[in-house]
């Protein structure tokens, strides 16, 4: 496991050891302890030589990869596991579709152009395009790549549902985005982690968008799910999505996990998954993933931003659109 101390990484070495497998992870160590009962390595891949020396010659059956930075890192991991490895799981992200993504799209829609030698990451599309190719230059058809979209549940270190859980837990009236019935996409990390170690026994190559079936769950559902867990009362004001965009209030950054149902943002939640389930993808009800993921909040904390730009709605914002709703 190149990582495996936060979200996908941690939810695939808990699933690995869970199943018995021998697991082998590689971290900086600067993202929290290793699993106990993997073998720790400490490596940073942006340094020249720096995993070839953790690694140590060995041999494994499968690597997964997380990495979201410069797609040369994954260039060089690839090229040094191509002959010691007998699979290379990538996850990647829908992100590397061409914008706006088609409503209905599936694997065969247009992708960003990206370059597998790039030591940029600032375009997070063209990053994981570029290690896609880098993974697929590698090992072929032994390449795995794992388009997720949203990707909630435990260790979710970006904060969309712990942000909506946070939020909720203070109580009192909260802002929710309307309409209650407006469909979701998404995958619970360990169902991505579970299907993953399943396609690594299978040695199953390609790319597959890695999320569930549109409609799998509403955003009431997910919100409901939310005040029950908590236990807070919050009392949730629906707004209709003209008015929270009357007020410059976006969806998937201010109100996170939501999109509108119309606009360049709609298809988020709109992609044919049917490749996906016919190879297996299960995915767990919404409220089991909001249960687990307070229940890790509560143990842990919230989890420290990473590079991208923190999401949620200020409250200033958050009581003017409440206000207006009264009035």
């Amino acid at each position: 496991m190149l990582g495996g101390t936060h979200h996908v990484g941690r939810a695939v070495v808990e699933a690995a050891l869970s199943r018995g497998d021998d697991v082998t992870t590689v971290t900086r160590g600067t993202s929290g302890p290793p699993a106990v009962g993997a073998t720790a390595r400490t490596a940073d891949r942006t340094v020249a030589g720096s995993l070839e020396a953790a690694l140590r010659g060995e041999r494994w059956d499968a690597v997964i990869d997380t990495w979201s930075g410069a797609p040369s890192v994954v260039r060089t991991s690839a090229r040094l596991l191509a002959d010691r490895a007998g699979w290379y799981g990538y996850v990647s992200s829908r992100s590397v579709y061409a914008w706006p993504i088609p409503s209905g799209a599936d694997e065969t829609a247009p992708v960003v152009a990206g370059d597998p030698d790039d030591t940029r990451e600032e375009d997070y599309a063209a990053a994981k395009r570029g290690g896609e190719l880098a993974a697929l230059d590698s090992f072929g058809d032994r390449a795995l790549l794992a388009r997720a979209g949203l990707i909630l549940g435990p260790y979710e270190y970006v904060g969309r549902l712990p942000w909506w859980l946070e939020r909720i837990a203070r109580g009192g009236p909260t802002l929710a985005p309307g309409p209650p019935d407006r469909p979701l996409q998404y995958v619970d990390a360990r169902d991505l982690a579970a299907w993953m170690l399943d396609e690594a026994d299978r040695g199953a190559g390609g790319a597959v968008d890695t999320v569930s079936p549109p409609g799998h769950s509403t955003i009431g559902e997910l919100l409901e799910a939310c005040v029950a867990v908590t236990g807070s009362g919050a009392e949730l004001r629906w707004s209709p999505p003209d008015v929270l965009a009357d007020a410059g209030i976006s969806g998937w950054t201010d109100l996170p996990v939501w999109v509108p149902p119309t606009g360049e943002l709609a298809s988020l939640h709109d992609g044919d998954t049917a490749l996906a389930a016919s190879r297996g993808l299960r995915c767990r009800p919404a409220p089991e993933t909001v249960t687990d993921t307070w229940a890790w909040l509560r143990t842990e904390g919230m989890p420290t931003w990473t590079g991208r730009s923190p999401v949620g709605l200020a409250p200033e914002t958050e009581a003017a659109v409440l206000a207006r709703l009264r009035d």
